[in-house]
Order: structure tokens, then sequence, then C-alpha cells
């Protein structure tokens, strides 16, 4: 499935990738269906060179190895592995150098720069792919499953990375308000709650649905976007990409509290008072993912242990996956099984 234009997501049959240098060909098992994909289809996201086949939440299995480099992994042919968002970086530039490659200018994204995981094949960089355990029998959507399926691990991959990311920047707050409850803050809910923090749910208004899926997952509270929590919050991630919530989430926060934006697109954020901000109050945004990030959670997930809720889709059927993202229509993540 790639996206020829903006708007345009078609069905293609294109040649069969081969790996280069330091690369590896992937069977693509699983690919978790991202926000950050809707953005690219709507345009709001630019697409360097379309057409691109997106998708950044792969789990696959090494099928083929390109020529070794002195920084190869040695990723054995048979190795389950996950490929995320950040999908090369120079490892030259003053960010790169100072543990800051997700900020690095020249960074090459899986399903924007490289063609990634809505398809059969895709070809990776083995420096930006992670090993998993090994999987020979899929488990029930959003069923504990030892070691996680294809389907349930893949939305870790960029939900989970990019909300464990936004977590690790509100410092140890113990009240944590997560605004746009879904295939993110559902998995960051858990592991906030695992390390002992109080989560308080942000939903679309009148969404009892979402709400009473919140609670149900360890939030102690869940109201709507818009409301105050009944008390105030120490920190607060935005998953939703609407910028009203920023001042909405300034307010909610006490004295000394963090707003951390967690989306690679918002809508502008709207003129408001400074004295929401004033008494050391920070707003903050996260940008991408370190490699360091996708071995910290993925070492951390079966600790918790985090169980990803999913609602499975075809890969013919990507595009109704995204229209029911756009839509609410899904409570967890959706995800594309491509082969078992």
């Amino acid at each position: 499935m790639r996206i020829e234009r903006a708007g345009v997501l078609r069905a293609a049959e294109i040649a069969e990738p081969s790996p280069g240098r330091g690369q590896v060909l992937v069977r693509v098992h699983a690919c978790g269906v991202c926000r950050t994909d809707l953005h690219l289809l709507d345009g709001e996201v630019d697409i360097p060179r379309p057409p691109i086949v997106p998708g950044h939440q792969i789990v696959g299995t090494v099928i083929a190895r390109g020529e070794a480099t002195a920084e190869s992994e040695a990723l054995a042919v048979g190795a389950r592995v996950g490929i995320p968002w950040l999908g090369w970086t120079c490892g030259r530039c003053r960010y790169c150098l100072s543990g800051r490659e997700n900020l690095c200018d020249q960074a090459r994204f899986t399903g924007r720069d490289i063609d990634g995981g809505f398809a059969e094949l895709t070809v990776a960089d083995e420096r930006y792919c992670f090993p998993l355990p090994e999987n020979d029998q899929e488990g029930s959507a959003g069923a504990p499953c030892r070691p996680p399926s294809n389907l349930q691990v893949a939305p870790l991959l960029c939900a989970g990375l990019i909300g464990y990311r936004a977590l690790r920047m509100t410092g140890d707050g113990e009240r944590l308000g997560l605004y746009g409850f879904g295939a993110s803050a559902h998995i960051v809910a858990q592991v906030a709650v695992f390390e002992g923090r109080r989560v308080f749910a942000f939903t679309r208004s009148g969404d009892e649905e979402t709400q009473a899926f919140a609670r149900g997952i360890g939030a102690e509270w869940a109201g709507g976007s818009l409301e105050r929590p009944p008390e105030e919050l120490d920190a607060a991630i935005i998953f939703a990409s609407a910028g009203e919530l920023v001042p909405a989430a300034l307010r909610a926060v006490a004295k000394g509290g963090t707003v951390v934006c967690a989306g690679i697109h918002m809508s502008d954020i709207p003129s408001f008072p400074y004295d929401i901000l004033w008494g050391e109050r920070t707003v903050r945004s996260v940008a991408n993912l370190t490699r360091e990030d996708a071995r910290a959670l993925l070492e951390l997930a079966p600790r918790v242990p985090v169980q990803t809720q999913v609602t499975p889709y075809a890969l013919e059927d990507a595009g109704q996956a995204l229209a029911d993202l756009r839509a609410g229509r899904l409570q967890g993540a959706a995800v594309l099984e491509v082969s078992v």
C-alpha cells in the first residue's frame, strides 16, 4: 500500500527490494498504523520523494542480509526484529555525537524517506532494527502472551516509544494527565501506573466508552479534554494533534509542572495569557526517538507487563484502518496483519 500523493493511498505491485551494504531484507508480519501515517497521507507532514510505502511500527523476520559493515549488528537470517520510525542518522553531527540522534538534520525515517511496513517485504539499516523475543504463535488481541505476539508488539515501536520518551520528559511527577487516549496513551498509562504514578485521562468530550477503557487500565479519573481534573497535575502529555489542548493542559498543571507535546504535527496553538505559563511551568515537544529509547522500552515492557489492545486489519484494508483512526473509532491501536 503506497501513498502516491497527498490524499491518495493505493495498492501497488513493486519490485522486490534487495538489501544493500549494512542492510537486511525483512518479511513483514505486522505493522502498526500510526497517526503519523495519517499526517503523511493528509499532507500535514511532508513526504520528500513520493510515492512512499508508509508504516513504521514493523515486526518481521530477517530473510536476507547485505554485505556486512564495521558497524553491523550481525542480525542473523531468521531473527525476529522490530523496525521503528528512525531509520538512519549521519552519526557525525553535533546531535548524533551528543546522544540526540533523534534531532539529526539528515535523519531518514521509515515510511517517510524509506519504504516502510505497509508491504510484504521491506529493507532496513540493521543498526536501526531491534531484536525481539522469538514467537511461534499469535495470541489473541489484547490478551497476555509471552513473548508478545507480532500484533501486540507492533504498537510499541512508535506509539510506545514516543509515549515512553514523553514520559521521561515529565520527570518524577506523580499526577500525570494524558490528553488523547489512543495507542500511545494506553501504553504509557500502564508504564506510569507501574512506576507508581496516578493517571488522569482526557478524551473527546462525551466519549464515555474510551473513558471507561482508560479507567480499566489504571486511570483513576477520566473526562473530557477541556475539563479540569479533580486536582492539579504535576505533568501532562498531549498525544492529540489539537493545539487548543496546550492552554487547557497548562491550566491543569500545578506550578513547576511540565506539558509535553508528543505529536509530530499539531494544529496551531491559540494565544493564551501569561499567567497560566507563569510559576515555572514548562511546555516542550518530543521529536522522534533514539535507539536507546527503543532498547529501554523493549526491556521494560515485559516487566510491567504492557498489554496492548489491538484491532487487526488486512494489508489491503490499510485505508479503512486510517479512516477508523481519523474518526476515533479505535480503542488501543490498529495493526496491519501482513503475514503469519
